[in-house]
C-alpha cells in the first residue's frame, strides 16, 4: 500500500473516532495493521477478554513471526491457563493446555512440562515460581506491564505505536478544500453554492450566465489551481540549501549519471568539483543533464536533454572498458602475502571482529560471540586487555534493551578510530561502546549509546567538518552519525532493508558514505538529512561490503547473495560502472563471505576454510592457504596496515597469526617492546615539540613504568573482593563440588554428607545485571516448602564416597551423587524427581547432554561410561581403556614460598582441584596449604597467587582445625571471578578489584618461546612454511 493510502487510513481512523464508530475504529485498527491502539489492548487484557486480545493482535503479528511475538502470546495464553486452574476449571485448563499452549511446547518442552504439572497440584501457587501469584486483577496488571515492554521492543509494532499528529477533524478539511478547489474550476459560479453530493465532482449550473467567482463558505482557504502547485522533494516540503546542493552534484556525480542505465548495471563513482548549483537546479541533482567534460567535473545547468540521453548508455562489458593512464606499479611478488603461519592466539570465544591499529602493527583488537573486547599484542601474543561485556548505566538504556538484556549478545564490529586513540564496538542488541586509549595497557570506558532499536549492524568513524564521529547502522535500518559526547548529528534514512554496513570517505573536501542493506541496495549519502544520493543493485542482490584500497584510490565490494553465490568486484569510479569481477569461489556459502585489502595491490577473501588471495589487477586466482588447517568455512580476516601480517579466525576459537617475512621479524622485535611505542600521544608530542631535556625527562618518567615481569601476590583482603556465601558454614560437612548455575546467577554446593545448597543473586541497583559478583551479599534460596537437596546415603561409607553433580543447561534440574543412587532434583521445588544407578559401581561423575536434558552421561568408579537417555529408556556402555597424556607441568609455588596452612599429616604443597576459565585462558587451582593459584592455560606457569590471608577471615586463619580449599569453581561469563568451597562447609567468592581488573599479566618469553608455545600453530601438524599452497 502506498504511503498516501496508509496516511488516508489515519484520516479515516480519526474520522471515525470523532464520529464515535468505537468498534469500526479497532477493526480498521487490526485489518490494516497501520496503528496499534495500546490503550484499547490495555482494557482487553484488563477485561479478561482474551479472545479480542489476541484477534486484535493477529492483525498486526502471528505467534511464530519472532521471539518478541511468541512471548507475547505465550504470556497471554498462560495467563489465561493460570486463571481457569484459580478457578478450579480444570476441564477448561485443559482445553487451553492443548489448545493455545500445546505450540509452544516444540519450542522448549521442559516448560510445557511444568506448566502441565500444575494440573496435578490443588493450587498452583504450590509452585515455587508461582508462590507470589495474587488476585486476578493484580496479576493482569503485572503482565500488562511485561507485554508494554515486549510489544514496544518488537519490530513488527515499529511505528505503529503512536498514531500520527492530526489536527483535528482533518478529513473534512480536505474534503472543504477540494470542494473550494471545484468550486474554483466552475464556469459560472454562484456566490452561495449549493453542495448537496460528495459522489460527484460540484459544479454551479446558473440560470442567467457567469457570475464572478466566491468562495465556498466553509471554513478553508482558497486552494490554488494545479499550476501553481509547488513539486514536493523527496522528503518533505524543505529544500536543501545551494550549498548543500553543490555538495551533493559534486561528490556523486558519476555515480548519479548512470542512475538510470541498464539494471544489470551495479555502477558506483564518487567525483569532486568545485562547480556551483544554483538554487533553482536542486530538483535536478538526481538527473545530471549534461556528461562531464573531464574526469569528476558535470555541469549541472545545461538543460539540453541531450547530454543526459547520451549519458545513460548502458555499460560497456570488462573487455570493452578504456582506462585512464595506467597506474605505476611497484616490483612485488607472492612473498609479498603473509601465508606462513607464525603462531595461534587462544581467544576461548568465537571471533566475530578484528581490527589491527592504525600506527602500531602488532596492536590487535578483537570482538567475541560472547560480547567481550580483547586487545592483544600480537608480537609478545600477551592479552593486553579484557572486557567482558556489561551495560555502563542500564538506567539510561531503552525499555527495549533492557526487555532483551537477558538474551545473548556478541559484537558485530570492533574498529579503531583513525588517530589510534579510540576504540569502538558494535554489539548485536541496541549498544556501542566507546573506549579511550591512551598507549597504556589500557582501555577507558568513554562513551555508552543506545544508538538502534535492534542489533547494531557496523561501526566506523570518519572526519565530516574535521571533527571525529562515529557512524553506526542498524537493523531499524537507520544510519546514525554521533560525536564524541554521545551527541546524535545525523539521521539518515532511506533503506527499506536492515542495514549491513557502511564504508565513509571522502574525496578532496567531499565527506560522504556508502551504505549496504539486507535487500541488496547501495546507497550513497552525504552529512545531511536530505535523503541518499544514490540507489543501486548489488551484485547477487545480498549482503555486501564495500572497501577502499589504502591510498584511497580504488573500490571494491564483496557479499553473498541470498542463494549462497559470492562475488568479489571492483567499481570504475570514472564510469560509475563494474570494472573487473574477480573470479575464484568454489562453491555456495551458507553466511556471507568477509574481505580485506592490502597494500594497494592484494585483496583477500577467506571462503572454503582457506584464505584466497587476488592481485586487485588480475581477475584470476593468485593463490590460497589453508594455513595449517583448522579454519572455519567462513574465516574472519584482517591484514595489519603494513600488509606484512594478516589475522585470521580459527574453528576451535582462536586467531591465527600469518605473516611475511618481514612481519616475522618484526614480531621478533615486539618480544622487547621498543620505547616509543609504549609512549602516550602527550608524551610523544611533548618529545616532538620540547627540547631534548624535556624529551629526556619524559623518557626517564616513561621508563620507570616499564618494569620486569613479576608474579602478582595477593596477600591482603583489600587486593581482592570478597564475599563470604551466607549460612554456608557447615562444621559436619565439607564442600565436595562447587558449580556455578549456566547462567551466572547462582552458585550450587555439595556437601559431602550429600546435602546441596544453592545461592542466588537477584537485580539491584547495586547489581543491575543480577550476576553472580563479590560485591553484593547474594540470597541462600530454599522453597517455601522448606525442602532440601539430600541424596540418598544409606548405607555409604562418606569417607571412601566421590561425590559428583551436574546441572542441566536451562538450570532447570540438577542430578548429584554421594556414593549411592544418582537423584535428580527439581531445581524450583527440590523435590526429587527420579533416582536411578544404584550402587555398585558408584557413581563418580555426571553430565548432561548439552543440547538434549534426557541424555545422562555417568562416569562410574570402574572406569566406565554410562550413557542414559531417559526418554526411551535405552543404556549405552563405554570402556575406557587408555588416555593421551598431552602436557604434564609440576604445579609448585615459587621458590622461597613456604607452605602457610595445611591439613594434618600435610608436609608438601598438594594440589587438590582446579577449573578453567570460562574463556579457557586461565586455571584457578587450590593447594591444600591454602594458597590459590591463577595459571596461564597454555603455558600452566603462575601468573598469581592468592595468600589465604587475602580470603579466610580471622577466625579460620587462627582456628584449632586447617581451613583450606576443597573446590574451585568458575564463572561461566566472568574469566576473573571463582568461587572456592572450603573444608569447613564456607564458600568464598573472590575477584580482582575493579582496579587492577585482573589476576596478574601473562608469563614472559623463555628462550626463544613465549608462553611455551613455538612458533607452529599447531601442535600436530606436519606442514612447514614450504608446504604451504601457492
Amino acid at each position: 500500500m502506498s504511503s498516501l493510502s496508509r496516511e488516508l487510513v489515519f484520516l479515516i481512523l480519526q474520522f471515525l473516532e470523532e464520529e464515535k464508530f468505537k468498534e469500526s475504529v479497532h477493526r480498521l485498527e487490526q485489518e490494516s495493521g497501520f496503528f496499534f491502539n495500546m490503550k484499547y489492548f490495555e482494557e482487553k487484557v484488563q477485561a479478561g477478554e482474551w479472545e479480542e486480545v489476541e484477534k486484535y493482535l493477529s492483525g498486526f503479528t502471528k505467534v511464530d513471526d519472532n521471539r518478541y511475538s511468541m512471548k507475547i502470546f505465550f504470556e497471554i495464553r498462560k495467563q489465561k491457563y493460570l486463571e481457569a486452574l484459580d478457578r478450579q476449571d480444570k476441564s477448561k485448563a485443559v482445553e487451553i493446555l492443548v489448545g493455545d499452549l500445546k505450540v509452544f511446547s516444540t519450542f522448549n518442552e521442559e516448560l510445557y512440562k511444568e506448566i502441565t504439572q500444575l494440573l496435578t497440584l490443588t493450587n498452583f501457587r504450590e509452585n515455587e515460581q508461582l508462590s507470589k501469584y495474587g488476585d486476578t486483577k493484580t496479576a493482569r496488571n503485572i503482565m500488562l506491564v511485561e507485554l508494554k515492554k515486549l510489544i514496544e521492543a518488537n519490530p513488527l509494532f515499529r511505528d505503529k505505536l503512536v498514531f500520527p499528529t492530526l489536527r483535528s477533524s482533518r478529513l473534512r478539511t480536505l474534503i472543504n478544500q477540494s470542494l473550494n478547489w471545484q468550486h474554483q474550476l466552475c464556469k459560472n459560479p454562484r456566490s452561495t453554492p449549493d453542495i448537496k453530493t460528495l459522489f460527484t465532482d460540484h459544479t454551479c449550473n446558473p440560470p442567467n450566465g457567469a457570475v464572478a467567482p466566491a468562495p465556498v463558505t466553509l471554513p478553508v482557504a482558497a486552494v490554488a489551481k494545479p499550476a501553481a502547485y509547488t513539486q514536493l522533494g523527496a522528503h518533505g516540503p524543505f529544500q536543501p540549501t545551494a550549498a548543500a546542493a553543490a555538495a551533493s552534484a559534486n561528490a556523486l556525480a558519476g555515480w548519479m549519471a548512470n542512475a538510470a542505465a541498464s539494471s544489470s548495471v551495479q555502477a558506483a563513482v564518487v567525483t569532486a568539483s568545485s562547480i556551483p548549483v544554483p538554487p533553482n537546479q536542486v530538483p535536478l541533482l538526481k538527473r545530471p543533464r549534461s556528461p562531464p567534460a573531464t574526469l569528476g567535473m558535470v555541469d549541472y545547468q545545461n538543460p539540453d536533454h541531450e547530454h543526459l540521453v547520451k549519458r545513460l548508455r548502458p555499460a560497456q562489458s570488462v573487455e570493452e572498458v578504456t582506462y585512464p593512464t595506467p597506474r605505476h606499479q611497484a616490483s612485488w611478488s607472492v612473498d609479498d602475502l603473509p601465508r606462513n603461519v607464525a603462531f595461534t592466539l587462544h581467544q576461548g570465544s568465537a571471533v566475530t571482529s578484528m581490527d589491527f591499529h592504525p600506527s602500531h602493527p602488532t596492536l590487535l583488537l578483537v570482538g567475541s560471540s560472547t560480547a567481550e573486547i580483547t586487545l592483544w599484542e600480537v608480537g609478545s601474543r600477551e592479552k593486553l586487555v579484557y572486557k567482558p561485556f556489561k551495560t555502563w548505566d542500564m538506567a539510561s538504556c531503552s525499555l527495549q534493551f533492557q526487555a532483551t538484556f537477558k538474551d545473548a549478545i556478541s559484537v558485530n564490529r570492533v574498529a579503531w578510530s583513525p588517530d589510534g586513540n579510540y576504540v569502538g564496538a558494535a554489539f548485536t542488541k541496541h549498544l556501542i561502546h566507546l573506549y579511550a586509549y591512551s598507549g597504556s595497557n589500557d582501555l577507558r570506558q568513554h562513551l555508552e549509546i543506545d544508538a538502534h532499536v535492534g542489533g547494531v549492524n557496523d561501526l566506523a568513524f570518519a572526519y565530516p567538518n574535521k571533527q571525529l564521529c562515529i557512524l553506526t547502522c542498524g537493523e531499524d535500518k537507520l544510519i546514525k552519525v554521533w560525536d564524541l559526547t554521545g551527541r546524535k548529528l545525523f539521521n539518515l534514512e532511506g533503506h527499506e532493508a536492515p542495514v549491513y554496513s557502511i564504508c565513509p570517505h571522502h574525496k578532496e573536501n567531499i565527506q560522504f558514505i556508502f551504505s549496504t542493506a539486507y535487500d541488496g541496495k547501495i546507497k550513497a549519502w552525504l552529512y545531511d538529512n536530505s535523503g541518499s544520493k544514490v540507489d543501486y543493485d548489488a551484485p547477487g542482490h545480498g549482503c555486501t561490503t564495500m572497501l577502499y584500497s589504502a591510498d584511497g584510490s580504488r573500490l571494491f565490494s564483496c557479499g553473498t547473495s541470498k542463494d549462497g553465490e559470492s562475488f568479489l568486484v571492483e567499481w570504475n569510479e570514472s564510469e560509475g560502472a563494474i570494472k573487473r569481477t574477480y573470479t575464484g569461489f568454489r562453491r555456495k556459502s551458507n553466511g556471507v563471505i568477509q574481505f580485506d585489502t592490502t597494500q594497494n595491490h592484494f585483496l583477500a577473501v577467506g571462503e572454503d576454510h582457506q584464505i584466497k588471495f587476488w592481485d586487485m589487477d588480475n581477475v584470476n586466482l593468485l593463490t590460497q592457504t589453508e594455513a595449517d588447517g583448522g579454519l572455519p568455512n567462513l574465516p574472519r580476516l584482517r591484514f595489519n596496515k603494513e600488509g606484512n601480517l594478516l589475522a585470521v579466525s580459527t574453528a576451535d576459537n582462536g586467531i591465527k597469526i600469518l605473516a611475511t617475512a618481514t612481519g616475522l621479524r618484526s614480531l621478533r622485535t615486539v618480544e622487547a617492546p621498543p620505547f616509543e611505542t609504549l609512549r602516550t600521544p602527550i608524551e610523544a608530542a611533548a618529545i616532538k615539540n620540547g627540547s631534548m631535556e624535556k624529551a629526556r625527562l619524559v623518557e626517564d618518567a616513561t621508563e620507570t613504568k616499564v618494569k620486569p615481569w613479576q608474579l602478582a601476590e595477593i596477600m591482603e583482603p583489600v587486593q581482592c573482593r570478597l564475599v563470604t556465601l551466607p549460612e554456608s558454614m557447615d562444621s559436619f560437612s565439607k564442600v565436595a563440588r562447587l558449580l556455578y548455575t549456566n547462567s551466572g546467577v547462582g552458585i550450587l554446593a555439595l556437601g559431602s554428607n550429600g546435602t546441596q545448597k544453592l545461592w542466588k543473586w537477584s537485580r539491584s541497583e547495586q547489581n543491575p545485571n543480577g550476576k553472580a559478583t563479590a560485591s553484593v551479599i547474594p540470597q541462600h534460596w530454599q522453597p517455601n516448602s522448606g525442602l532440601f537437596m539430600t541424596n540418598d546415603i544409606s548405607g555409604v561409607n562418606l569417607e571412601d564416597a566421590v561425590p559428583c553433580i551436574a546441572l542441566s543447561k536451562n538450570d532447570s534440574y540438577v542430578m548429584s551423587a554421594a556414593g549411592g543412587k544418582v537423584s535428580l532434583f527439581n531445581m524450583m521445588t527440590f523435590k526429587v524427581m527420579t533416582t536411578f544407578m544404584p550402587p555398585p559401581p558408584a557413581s563418580t561423575f555426571l553430565a548432561f547432554h548439552p543440547q538434549d536434558n534426557n541424555i545422562i552421561a555417568i562416569g562410574m568408579e570402574d572406569s566406565t561410561i554410562h550413557i542414559y537417555n531417559v526418554r526411551v529408556d535405552e543404556l549405552c556402555v563405554w570402556s575406557i581403556d587408555s588416555w593421551e597424556k598431552r602436557k604434564t607441568v609440576a604445579l609448585q609455588l615459587p621458590a622461597g614460598k613456604a607452605a602457610t596452612v595445611g591439613p594434618p599429616g600435610c608436609t608438601v604443597c598438594t594440589f587438590i582441584l582446579c577449573a578453567y576459565s570460562c574463556n579457557s585462558l586461565l586455571i584457578y587451582a587450590s593447594f591444600c596449604d591454602g594458597n590459590i593459584g591463577v595459571f596461564d592455560a597454555d603455558t600452566l606457569k603462575l601468573r598469581c597467587r592468592i595468600a589465604p590471608s587475602a580470603y579466610l577471615s580471622q577466625n579460620q586463619l587462627t582456628g584449632s582445625q586447617a581451613v583450606y580449599p576443597l573446590v574451585v569453581a568458575a564463572h561461566p561469563l566472568e574469566p576473573f571471578q571463582f568461587a572456592v568451597g572450603l573444608s569447613d562447609g564456607t564458600v568464598k567468592v573472590v575477584e580482582p578489584t575493579e582496579l587492577e581488573g585482573k589476576w596478574g599479566v601473562s608469563p614472559p618469553v623463555d628462550n626463544g618461546m613465549l608462553n611455551g608455545r613455538t612458533a607452529s600453530s599447531s601442535a600436530t601438524s606436519s606442514h612447514t612454511p614450504d608446504q604451504i599452497q601457492r
